[in-house]
């Protein structure tokens, strides 16, 4: 009987120490997890700086092309009227009956 009474409490203690052993692994697991989670995020947060630098970079030189694009308008416009002017004064008067 005593015999019967170790193997049970052996028996118990082996489950135990297995459900033990399944948890410390599962615990492992989770925290390489975590430690991967935490480089993801890590390397996610680097991007978002990196692409934020590229933006504002980007930004400021698209405000620069529309300044540009604001200057060239405005000397086309001038030199059209200009061009007009020129062909206008320089244009022979075409009498009305023909």
């Amino acid at each position: 009987m005593a015999s019967l009474m170790l193997e049970n409490a052996l028996a118990r203690l082996d489950g135990a120490l297995a459900q033990l052993e399944a948890a410390a692994r599962r615990r492992i697991e989770a925290e390489r997890g975590r430690a991967n989670l935490e480089t993801e995020l890590t390397l996610m947060q680097d991007d978002r700086a990196r692409l934020a630098a590229e933006l504002d970079g980007a930004v400021a030189r698209l405000g620069q092309i529309e300044t540009a694009a604001m200057d060239v308008d405005q000397r086309l416009e001038r030199a059209i009227t200009v061009v007009g002017a020129v062909i206008n004064r320089h244009q022979p008067e075409i009498p009305a009956d023909h």
